[in-house]
């Protein structure tokens, strides 16, 4: 099962790697993520007694990828978040009134946990010059993120990093962020990517601490709902969200740590 995984796991990041090189094939994929995302993420709220307002959530979440994409996210986003709670809480009236309350908030934070972090790799990808450069380097970053942290876990792990995840180990979290730090520093070698080695080193150990946390929350939403899987679309990894919760996080946190470390500029 291990080797499963991990061969599957490469297969997806290989996919996503490939999809990079063609903007238009990386925002369509985003946009599949996305809807396979909140489908499930809807199916988890579900078994908590309260499922989203679905069609609000689905279209929010596509609105924030596209948006992102055609540049007018910066300018919209605030009558954006507005129209999706209006919505939510509009035909949230036409369901049952127990958990009106829950179904409204649960569609609220569902499209900023699944779009608006999402629509963080549609910036990443559209920097002037070494856009694609730097969204592969965040992409692997996290997949060897996940890949190091199991692996090491698997062969020297001892003390349980959580309760939420029993499976992490300490020596897999510890063991995966020195690995991808190093691998981070050593990537700045590529000189498409235009980042200096402390600046890789500081990105490697932000993105992957930011991967694993996206793991764990989403692992904790998981345990809050009583399910072992988000869903059984990815062979040996459960669900879409299951496989990229670590990007949703990680994504943003790379982002972010570009304008920390000078790479971008705040406008």
């Amino acid at each position: 099962m291990t080797e499963r995984r991990v061969v599957v796991g490469l297969l997806v990041a290989a996919i996503g790697v490939s999809c990079v090189v063609v903007p238009w094939a990386f925002y369509v994929l985003l946009l599949a993520i996305g809807l396979a995302s909140i489908y499930e993420f809807n199916y988890m709220c579900a078994r908590k007694g309260q499922p989203l307002e679905y069609p609000v959530a689905a279209l929010g979440v596509c609105a924030y990828v596209a948006m992102a994409v055609f540049d007018v996210l910066h300018k919209w986003e605030g009558v954006l978040l507005a129209a999706i709670v209006i919505a939510a809480f509009f035909i949230g009236m036409y369901g049952e009134q127990k958990g009106y309350f829950g179904r409204t908030a649960y569609t609220l934070l569902a499209v900023l946990y699944i779009g608006k972090l999402l629509s963080y790799f549609v910036f990443i990808r559209q920097i002037p010059g070494t856009g694609m450069w730097l969204t592969l380097y965040a992409i692997v970053l996290v997949a060897l993120t996940d890949t190091f942290g199991m692996l090491v876990g698997m062969s020297l792990g001892r003390h349980p990093l959580t309760k939420i995840s029993p499976k992490k180990t300490v020596e897999g979290s510890i063991g995966s962020l020195a690995i991808v730090t190093a691998i981070a520093i050593a990537a700045t070698a590529l000189p498409q990517l235009h980042v200096q080695w402390w600046q890789g080193a500081i990105l490697g150990v932000f993105t992957s601490i930011a991967a694993q946390i996206g793991d764990l929350v989403e692992s904790a939403f998981k345990r809050d709902a009583g399910v072992k899987d988000a869903g059984a679309a990815i062979a040996g990894h459960g669900g879409v969200l299951d496989r990229f919760d670590s990007y949703f996080v990680g994504g943003v946190t790379f982002f972010a740590t570009l304008h920390v470390v000078g790479i971008l500029q705040l406008q």
